[in-house]
């Protein structure tokens, strides 16, 4: 089997821990003194690109995240999981508003053209602004095939063939690289990082770029306020079915 000629680009992005409720502001979701996390779809990605320097399709694996200096605890934890390098795109500016996915998706498009990766993987979209927008964005900027909501990859040298999951089933596409792909949730199951591991992601190389030396940011979409959704009231437990069809044909109206 053969090996790229160039390694990976993995995205990876610091977001609300998925565990954590929420507190809803007008201009945002509460950032501070909040839990945070490797977005779970980004997990995804790094444990398929694990997987694949397992099988030796790959030879080294490089990590990308954009954010403040925390997100580089993001990068150490894919460092740990198995990634070898790490790029810290480090800006202050909030990554689920202000850094859009288009934004987002030209970082990638400068980084991948100055290092000549011929894969990039990334989650299928993050679960803090759910835009699902940066990996097809990123593959029509570079003008390369892609494979999106891949629940399966299967790489040999340049060939590779993903299976989507789309709304009638499974769909299997074939290209070849280079090539963008984006992890679906039954990809893979990630796994645990061990303490050896952990104390090994400190002594890896991380390189950190300001934002502002690679694009300006759009801000082309202005968030006007966010909302947090209404309660729900209170189900009610009714006698019998004849009251029910009563409920449903003369308050519901829906028979």
């Amino acid at each position: 089997m053969k090996f790229l000629k160039e390694v990976p680009l993995v995205a990876v992005k610091r977001v609300v821990d998925y565990s954590i409720k929420v507190r809803v502001k007008s201009d945002g979701v509460e950032l501070n003194n909040v839990k945070h996390s490797m977005n779970p779809f980004c997990e995804i990605a790094i444990e398929e690109a694990v997987r694949l320097k397992e099988k030796k399709s790959i030879n080294e694996i490089v990590v990308i995240s954009i954010g403040p200096k925390q997100a580089s605890e993001t990068i150490k934890h894919a460092l740990a999981l198995g990634a070898d390098k790490g790029i810290h795109v480090l800006t202050e500016s909030r990554i689920d508003q202000i850094v859009q996915p288009i934004d987002v998706a030209k970082i990638l498009h400068k980084i991948v053209s100055r290092d000549a990766f011929d894969l990039v993987l990334l989650g299928k979209q993050s679960i803090d602004d759910d835009f699902n927008q940066t990996g097809q964005m990123l593959a029509g900027l570079l003008d390369w095939p892609q494979g999106t909501f891949a629940s399966k990859i299967a790489l040999e040298g340049k060939d590779c063939q993903v299976t989507r999951e789309v709304d009638g089933g499974l769909q299997t596409i074939k290209f070849k690289l280079p090539a963008v792909i984006t992890c679906d949730l039954r990809l893979n199951t990630p796994r645990f990082a061990s303490v050896p591991n952990i104390m090994k992601a400190k002594n890896k190389p991380l390189e950190v770029i300001p934002l502002d030396k690679l694009i300006t940011l759009s801000q082309k979409l202005q968030i006007i306020k966010t909302e947090a959704p209404s309660i729900r009231k209170g189900g009610t437990i009714l006698e019998n079915v004849d009251v029910l069809i009563d409920k449903l044909r003369n308050e519901a109206k829906l028979l």
